[in-house]
């Protein structure tokens, strides 16, 4: 099995989000096309031990069924390991240049396209959160106020005073896992030390689904462009988080969708041997 590792959200190595990436029935790389179960899946991404991995199955139509494991949990909607997939199938020729990416997943079908200025652009379900009560423990969980807290469901969006306090943040990961959610965005507007050309900041947080803090998260900008639209007025943004890593995420507000551009780099390949027929393959 071949797995590719992809900084996702950045234009040079060891930036960005890194990405596990598998096409588990490759044309022409001689490897067997028996689906993996469920069980399976979960055990390699909790080898690989990135945030995200992703596994591909091309169907007969050329789309592809996309699934995102984290090392601990199956999760619904990724962004970055969405555009690192996009990226290897350009790359390995699985997809012509130009052609669309069509992945089907637990959030619908999601579409990307290779833009003309090399960047790509992912079509995404928009997941605007609602105005809630702080939960209990939230203030200390962050260690800093809330302006605004707000809930999609999934995430608690929580708005802060300023850039510096998301760059500063400490937080209580164990806290925050308590907290019952699959992660908390903290987001402010961005300042003279973002950069020019930034219209928003923001952190991820998700130790509850294995990951103490995601480096750059497109699914949490599927919140971010709603509510900072709303805010700031203007449907295209440009986005920084601002991990220890660091990535750029531009986004467009389109109502019930969102549109998030971003570029990517192959940093690794490897292949995975260790395929115990109990363990890591299975028959369902």
């Amino acid at each position: 099995m071949l797995l590719h590792t992809v900084d996702a959200f950045t234009d040079r190595p060891f930036a960005g989000n890194p990405a596990a990436v598998t096409l588990l029935n490759p044309e022409g790389e001689g490897e067997d096309s028996a689906p993996l179960g469920e069980a399976a899946m979960q055990a390699i991404a909790m080898e690989v031990n990135l945030s995200e991995t992703a596994f591909l199955v091309r169907r007969a139509d050329g789309a592809f069924d996309l699934r995102w494991f984290t090392p601990e949990v199956e999760i619904a909607l990724c962004g970055h390991a969405t555009l690192a997939s996009a990226h290897v199938l350009w790359e390995r020729g699985h997809l012509a240049p130009g052609a669309e990416a069509v992945f089907h997943t637990m959030s619908g079908a999601l579409r990307c396209r290779q833009a003309a200025d090399g960047w790509i652009e992912m079509d995404f379900p928009a997941v605007p959160v609602r105005a809630v009560e702080p939960p209990a423990g939230l203030h200390e969980a962050l260690g800093a106020p809330a302006l605004f807290v707000g809930s999609n469901g999934m995430d608690l969006l929580v708005r802060v005073a300023d850039a510096q306090t998301v760059r500063a943040l400490r937080p209580d990961h164990a806290r925050i896992a308590a907290l019952g959610v699959r992660g908390v965005i903290v987001t402010a507007e961005a300042d003279a030390e973002t950069g020019a050309g930034f219209s928003f900041v923001s952190r991820f947080f998700a130790p509850g689904a294995g990951v103490a803090e995601d480096p750059v998260t497109g699914s949490a900008h599927c919140a971010l462009a709603p509510y900072w639209h709303g805010v700031l007025g203007t449907p295209k943004m440009r986005a920084f988080q601002a991990s220890r890593r660091g990535g750029v995420v531009e986004v467009e507000h389109r109502g019930a969708r969102v549109l998030l551009r971003g570029q990517a780099v192959t940093v690794m390949e490897c292949r995975m041997t260790g395929r115990a027929e109990g363990e890591v393959r299975s028959e369902n």
